[in-house]
């Protein structure tokens, strides 16, 4: 039971909110009553939950002498000596093989060249791309991007430029909030890593100012564009665009004022600020598009 608990933690599931990024093509051209897309954009989500849980028990297997000087990192199963290398390794083959099948047997060949590209890329940031400045956090962004395109892959719908847009900023925004966290932390002698030698807090703070204005503006150019009025039958989408800016700012009181912004994922599942302003937005969009 021990080991059983050890690789669901390896797998990190809490981490999954992140692959919820495929449902929003679907979401956007309002398919969300489509079931036969549902269930296709589901496959997808499940198949991203297995590739992303491979890409962690790779970035463990990698780093973890390094996480074991880290004061939340040390207990993942491998730092803490739960599991071993080769034990991981089988669970990576196992979760990479099901990717695979799921992918192959349910969906597209389209989207298995985009899961495929995704695992690539990952692979490569645990590899060495996340050591250089800059293109760490892009790799981050580009996989939200994949999850994006693959959604709208495995539901059949068309992707706005628009959203493709705003989901590189926003993870950026997030990639470079997390970045902040580990310059804090490096500052204080607890972990450290090669990137963070192209960062400073200046740099990165301004960064997420830059990042979170260019958001807004996107967002709002988005709901007023014409495309998307005559698309949705609605020139009111940007009234959710209030809880878009008071979701920023509450997100940069957090890393700027309580500097916790380690994990965007347990930020999420922990603030019940944040959750009630992304309920509102979903609750916005919906009520706006699927009147």
């Amino acid at each position: 039971m021990m080991k059983f608990k050890s690789f669901i933690h390896l797998a990190r599931p809490h981490q999954y909110m992140k692959n919820g990024f495929v449902w929003l093509p679907l979401f956007f051209a309002g398919q969300v009553h489509n079931l036969n897309s549902v269930l296709h954009t589901f496959y997808a989500f499940i198949a991203f939950c297995l590739a992303a849980s491979s890409i962690y028990i790779i970035n463990d297997i990698k780093d973890a002498e390094e996480d074991k000087l880290h004061p939340l990192k040390k207990f993942r199963p491998i730092a803490s000596g739960e599991l071993n290398r080769f034990e991981a390794g089988c669970f990576f083959i196992i979760l990479l093989f099901s990717t695979g099948m799921l992918s192959f047997s349910f969906l597209p060949n389209s989207f298995l060249y985009i899961v495929g590209g995704y695992i690539i890329l990952n692979l490569a940031y645990s590899g060495f791309l996340k050591h250089i400045a800059i293109i760490d956090v892009v790799c981050i962004a580009m996989g939200f991007v994949l999850r994006v395109r693959a959604g709208g892959i495995a539901g059949d719908v068309a992707i706005s430029p628009w959203i493709m847009i705003m989901t590189f900023l926003l993870a950026m925004f997030l990639a470079l909030a997390k970045r902040r966290d580990d310059l804090l932390l490096s500052d204080n002698g607890i972990g450290s890593r090669k990137s963070l030698d192209g960062y400073n807090l200046e740099f990165v703070s301004a960064s997420m100012i830059v990042m979170a204005s260019v958001i807004i503006v996107s967002y709002i150019l988005y709901s007023v564009s014409p495309e998307v009025i005559e698309k949705h039958g609605t020139a009111n989408l940007y009234l959710a665009s209030f809880w878009v800016i008071v979701g920023l700012l509450r997100y940069m009181q957090i890393t700027f004022v309580e500097k916790q912004s380690g994990s965007p994922t347990m930020i999420l599942l922990k603030d019940y600020m944040l959750q009630a302003i992304v309920i509102l937005w979903l609750l916005s969009i919906y009520l706006l598009i699927y009147h």
